[in-house]
């Protein structure tokens, strides 16, 4: 049996997460000592290092939920968590997208400031621009 104490330090993951993760129903609700002390199992550790995994790799709440409902019956396709796993994956490539623009664009104000003040600032300039050009739009 483990600690909450013992589970954040073998998981990274800080005590509140755990308990959060525990009233989402994620982990299973913690046994309880004499003491009143959460107590944890060894498949309550192996699943909330999948949780932290899986959080690390992006994956939100409900995604983690799908897939942890789909572990729990290993016969099965995993075509659902294939599933989850591409969209999520098409997510990410939208956010690299998105990050890809926003980069350039901010490489284009940066190497145009040459100015000494910020009356002949380029990157005020470029954002002031930018906002009368989005409204007449």
């Amino acid at each position: 049996m483990y600690s909450i104490g013992d589970l954040s330090r073998r998981t990274g993951v800080k005590v509140p997460t755990i308990r959060y993760y525990e009233q989402m129903g994620l982990i299973s609700a913690a046994h309880r000592s004499e003491g009143n002390q959460r107590r944890y199992e060894k498949s309550d550790l192996e699943r909330l290092a999948f949780i932290r995994h899986a959080r690390d790799l992006g994956f939100d709440i409900p995604a983690i939920r799908d897939l942890i409902a789909l572990s729990r019956h290993p016969d099965a396709p995993c075509a659902g968590a294939d599933r989850i796993a591409e969209e999520h994956l098409a997510a990410v490539r939208e956010k690299i997208a998105k990050l890809s623009k926003l980069e350039q664009e901010l490489e284009r104000i940066v190497s145009h400031c040459s100015g000494h003040s910020v009356e002949d600032c380029y990157v005020i300039r470029a954002l002031s621009d930018h906002g009368m050009c989005e409204a007449e739009h």
